[in-house]
């Protein structure tokens, strides 16, 4: 992969879904995780764990919060917590955060294209 430029076709395999963020709490003894009941529009929530604590001191602001998600990313095990996703989020060089949220209130499960 010239310049870390992947083919289509392995991009076109990354599942993002809007996701609605139910539950956040830290993860002991860390620093950075929060663990994640997130609503992908499947039966029951998933857990993901993501290092965006230093963001969000107050958890509250999380919940409710319509982001994107990867859906089909391996599951990994982080701290003894599986997570099943991944959150997206840019930070700038000057430091800013955001989470990469939809422009409109979609259901959660809609999948970007």
């Amino acid at each position: 992969m010239e310049n870390n430029k992947i083919p289509y076709d392995i991009f076109s395999q990354v599942e993002l879904r809007v996701g609605k963020v139910l539950a956040a709490e830290k993860v002991p003894e860390t620093d950075r995780l929060l663990k994640l009941s997130v609503d992908l529009g499947e039966s029951e929530p998933r857990q993901i764990i993501s290092g965006i604590s230093e963001y969000f001191p107050n958890l509250e602001n999380l919940i409710g919060k319509k982001c994107v998600f990867v859906a089909n990313l391996a599951p990994r095990e982080i701290k003894g917590l599986t997570s099943n996703g991944m959150i997206l989020a840019a930070t700038a060089e000057t430091g800013d955060f955001t989470l990469i949220v939809p422009e409109k209130d979609v259901p959660p499960g809609t999948k970007l294209r």
